[in-house]
């Protein structure tokens, strides 16, 4: 199991289970941690929103994962999670590209980061006001069985815990298991039945878990759990009350491929409808990079373009 060992720059700290800071919701979870080793800001150990998924991520868990941890971000709730490769790398990134504190629990100790290519987003998490934590020692290293503790301390921190996507079989299981036995929400985004990487996910939907199927229904959660309120996104009209046209063009296109995936000869046909009448074909291949570069669609192996889960659904 490659691991680094290095230093990262930031306080640190050592807080015991009696302590005062030592954070309510995880002295209070079956089997609690003794102690806390981290590096950042102590005071961002407060419940969250946990948000875990795939390692092995496909376009759509990543883009389940970036969605939905910007919008809790953006309210303000701390996105927690464990530092891998795939969903949880990205539910870091998104609530460092807000502004927002977030926590990475580590399966090793703080000086033995794993994986190794994240040591520059445990850095960064700490540079912005959040925190990397671990139950062991400093220099404990990550062993297979230590992984599977640490998702205890994921869902335990947490008032709710969203699966972004998870395969059969899969380590996410085991956080779910954690969360409920800890007395936490599950919720889960469901994919295609079709799909193996979302066959974890569908399972626990079949269980019981709480599905978020789209913006609103999130919104409806987390204020559940967190009181936050939803946002209402008004798009302004042009100073002289047209509409612009390109934007026109645009969205009528993406929602072409909300509907299903389309391959070139369909949006080839669309774009002379709904495109400039002067080249159609360049204004599309134009619009299919700018929105698979804004994450608003992918390219799937068929050769097909569909929709992106980061593309935000009309409310």
């Amino acid at each position: 199991m490659p691991v680094r060992e290095m230093v990262l720059e930031g306080e640190r700290f050592v807080i015991e289970s009696v302590d005062d800071v030592f954070p309510e919701a995880l002295a209070s979870i079956p089997q609690p941690p003794e102690r806390l080793y981290g590096v950042g800001n102590v005071g961002a150990l407060k419940e969250g929103l946990a948000v875990v998924g795939a390692r092995r991520a496909t376009p759509y868990g990543r883009g389940c994962a970036k969605r939905f941890a910007t919008l809790a971000a953006e309210r303000g709730v701390t996105i927690i999670s464990g530092g891998a490769r795939g969903c949880d790398a990205v539910a870091h990134e998104a609530a460092l590209a807000v502004g927002a504190p977030t926590v990475a629990f580590l399966g090793g100790g703080c000086n033995q980061v794993y994986p190794a290519e994240n040591a520059g987003l445990f850095q960064r998490i700490v540079n912005a006001g959040g925190a990397v934590v671990s139950e062991h020692d400093w220099d404990f290293p990550p062993k297979p069985y230590t992984f599977r503790a640490r998702n205890r301390l994921i869902a335990g921190l947490a008032r709710a815990i969203l699966i972004a996507e998870a395969g059969l079989p899969s380590g996410t299981f085991s956080t779910a298991d954690e969360a409920l036995l800890a007395g936490r929400e599950v919720w889960v985004v469901p994919g295609a039945i079709t799909s193996a990487a979302s066959r974890g996910a569908n399972r626990l939907l079949y269980q019981g878990a709480v599905p978020i199927v789209d913006d609103d229904a999130f919104a409806d959660a987390l204020f559940s759990a967190f009181g936050c309120l939803k946002t209402e996104e008004v798009a302004p009209d042009s100073a002289d009350g047209e509409t612009d046209e390109p934007c026109r063009g645009e969205e009528a296109m993406l929602a072409a491929l909300r509907a299903e995936p389309l391959g070139m000869e369909a949006l080839r046909q669309l774009a002379e409808v709904h495109g400039p009448q002067r080249d159609a074909f360049t204004w599309l291949m134009v619009w299919l990079a700018q929105a698979q570069r804004d994450g608003l669609i992918a390219q799937y192996p068929d050769g097909r373009y569909g929709p992106c889960p980061t593309l935000r659904m009309a409310v």
